[in-house]
């Protein structure tokens, strides 16, 4: 994998072959954050990057200068490559918990902007995420889930969904406050 853009832009970084793990493909994440980049400045959003895997995302975000990366991974071999990565890289903005993202999620109580959820492919309950990302007010008013998943899966019918795009095999639906919700949120603040 490959930082795509940013200070770091066209840095490898190589994962242990025994991190269970599927990171985004390099395709992929250059045409997500092509999206994001058209609706937020990077060094102004506060990041949530649930099942971090190797960190791919996060990287992407810090080397576009994200001061804010909160990274939740269960496994501790992926934590400690989070880590030792961000250390080497120089990014200091990277912080890890070592924890499950659904009981994670349950505790959270700080805002993001930007909440990016790439669990593997095969996990049931994703829908969860959604629904605790709202619930809890979790995601900032302007913000956006992200939720990588195959193509078997669809999430068009849950509460919040805007689209999904597809590149190859990897695919992104884009969830966020409807209008009405967020005049809600303006009057309870």
């Amino acid at each position: 994998m490959r930082i795509v853009s940013g200070t770091h832009k066209s840095k490898r970084i190589t994962a242990p072959k025994n991190l269970p793990v599927r990171p985004t493909t390099d395709m992929a994440k250059e045409s997500l954050f092509n999206i994001l980049n058209n609706n937020y400045y990077f060094d102004e959003v506060r990041v949530l990057d649930l099942f971090s895997g190797t960190g791919n995302i996060s990287y992407e975000f810090a080397s576009r200068g994200t001061e804010h990366i909160l990274c939740i991974d269960e496994n501790v071999n992926c934590i400690r490559f989070i880590q030792k990565t961000a250390k080497e890289l120089g990014f200091e903005s990277i912080s890890t918990v070592k924890a499950d993202a659904f009981e994670f999620l349950d505790k959270h109580k700080q805002e993001h902007d930007i909440i990016f959820a790439d669990a593997p492919y095969e996990l049931e309950g994703l829908d969860k995420i959604v629904a605790a990302v709202f619930a809890k007010k979790i995601l900032s008013q302007d913000g956006v889930l992200v939720i990588e998943h195959s193509k078997e899966q669809d999430f068009s019918e849950l509460p919040y969904f805007v689209n999904s795009r597809r590149y190859g095999n990897v695919n992104f639906s884009f969830f966020e406050w409807e209008e009405e919700d967020e005049d809600e949120q303006e009057v309870e603040d």
